[in-house]
């Protein structure tokens, strides 16, 4: 039998609502009440319990079905474990928090903001920082509409649209203004020439132009780096023997299907 995998299950972050679901489970012994104490629905508290049950590799939550008190759950001993290693990180995290502070003056500074961001560990080459534009929810489908570039600046200002599950976006706690970082493969992302057509799916795309930085020619495709917004770069691939050369408008492509929204750790 495998060891728990307890590290694991915070190694994505614990800034999103999972562990304060748990903790409120441990707490009422009820997953419906603990959905109503987080704000989430039930669905969003059983997500969040599956995927950190997945995470640390062993049951973290018993359910007691029937019984005088109508059912129940509970955390296994190692949920409870789950809670304090969690607690155990956060203080360790905010004393490292307070020490830089006192070193900097308190003030934040783009360091702490670029760490947090350097605590995603991800295949992903795509990893781009902005504020959340707009949220908008379609029946189970939320679409979040980031932002990069200068604050204040949406008129001209690029954008990238996820579409994720409205259950996802509530234990995010995600909200417009808030800032997050957007994920995507590159093997998703499509280039070609400006002014040229990609296929795609129409109205579920994410269309942003920029100049060629880099063409790397290969068999399977040209790997393409397109210049996005302030310093920002956009990884894809455009088919080979594209012709694309560095400082070339190109057009990079990418599903919103495609797109991962995190918060910065």
């Amino acid at each position: 039998m495998q060891p728990p995998r307890l590290s694991d299950a915070l190694g994505h972050g614990v800034a999103d609502k999972r562990i304060d679901i748990l903790r409120a489970i441990g707490r009422t012994g009820s997953i419906s009440q603990a959905a109503r104490d987080v704000a989430v629905s039930y669905k969003a508290a059983w997500q969040a319990v599956d995927t950190l049950t997945n995470l640390a590799g062993v049951p973290l939550v018993g359910r007691a079905v029937g019984g005088v008190g109508g059912g129940g759950a509970s955390l296994t001993a190692q949920g409870q474990q789950l809670l304090d290693l969690a607690d155990a990180l956060d203080e360790a995290r905010q004393a490292v928090q307070a020490r830089w502070a006192a070193r900097q003056g308190n003030a934040p500074g783009p360091a702490q903001a670029a760490y947090a961001r350097l605590a995603l560990r991800t295949s992903m080459r795509n990893q781009l920082p902005g504020l959340i534009a707009t949220l908008q929810g379609q029946d189970r489908i939320a679409r979040v509409t980031v932002q990069f570039g200068e604050a204040g600046a949406a008129e001209k200002a690029p954008a990238m649209t996820a579409r994720i599950t409205r259950e996802s976006a509530e234990l995010l706690g995600l909200e417009p203004g808030m800032p997050v970082v957007v994920l995507c493969k590159a093997t998703a992302v499509r280039v070609v020439a400006a002014g040229q057509i990609a296929d795609g799916k129409p109205g579920q795309d994410n269309q942003m132009q920029g100049p060629v930085a880099a063409v790397a020619m290969g068999a399977s495709g040209d790997e393409v780096t397109l210049g996005v917004a302030g310093g920002l770069q956009l990884v894809g691939f455009a088919p080979g023997g594209s012709g694309l050369q560095p400082g070339q408008q190109a057009l990079a492509v990418v599903d919103e299907t495609a797109v991962v929204i995190a918060l910065p750790g």
